[in-house]
């Protein structure tokens, strides 16, 4: 995987954090700069968090799945971009508060930050250089989370179901990409 596919990746993980980013900011008042930093902090901590388990994981059951790395990156990948599909095209109306607060931010976070693990697992597979991939998401999640919440608070919801469902896109498509390149298709 190189660079290019990193980035890719990156910016299709961040898009449950722009999506809930988006809702944070619907809530909001305008003199919002302080909470804007420090939701996108939080989202970019867990994106970088969760690869980095992801990928010890995947290094301890290397052996037992090398064989097979290829269809467990694209089966996951093809899981997560498809739930974040479903994500977008589901009408989901629940509101969210303005709270930035631990327990109310962890869930969130958590949440958001699930397929980064998978992904940090098929990291481990393909030898991906760890360092470079968690910068990336990292800077990518700060960056589409700080303007979620902007958007979010100037525009509304108009954009949440469309972040997620081109976010879910772009991990199935790397999915397939991963498999067909291990296939010697590409």
């Amino acid at each position: 995987m190189g660079i290019v596919e990193i980035l890719v990746t990156s910016f299709g993980l961040a898009m449950d954090s722009f999506a809930i980013s988006i809702c944070k900011g619907l809530s909001m008042k305008k003199n919002i700069i302080n909470k804007v930093i420090i939701i996108a902090m939080y989202f970019s901590f867990f994106h970088m968090l969760m690869p980095i388990i992801g990928y010890l994981l995947g290094n301890t059951f290397e052996l037992l799945v090398s064989k097979i790395d290829h269809w467990i990156a694209f089966i996951l990948l093809l899981f997560i971009g498809s739930n974040i599909i479903i994500e977008g095209v589901v009408d989901n109306t629940n509101k969210v508060n303005d709270k930035i607060d631990f327990k109310s931010m962890i869930p969130l976070c958590i949440a958001s930050s699930i397929d980064a693990l998978a992904v940090g697992v098929t990291f481990a597979f393909l030898k991906v250089n760890l360092f470079i991939a968690v910068i990336s998401i990292g800077i990518i999640t700060f960056m589409m989370s700080l303007l979620g919440v902007l958007l979010g608070n100037k525009f509304g919801n108009r954009y949440e179901k469309t972040a997620k469902i081109l976010g879910g896109i772009i991990l199935i498509i790397i999915g397939i990409k991963i498999l067909l390149e291990h296939l010697n298709i590409l």
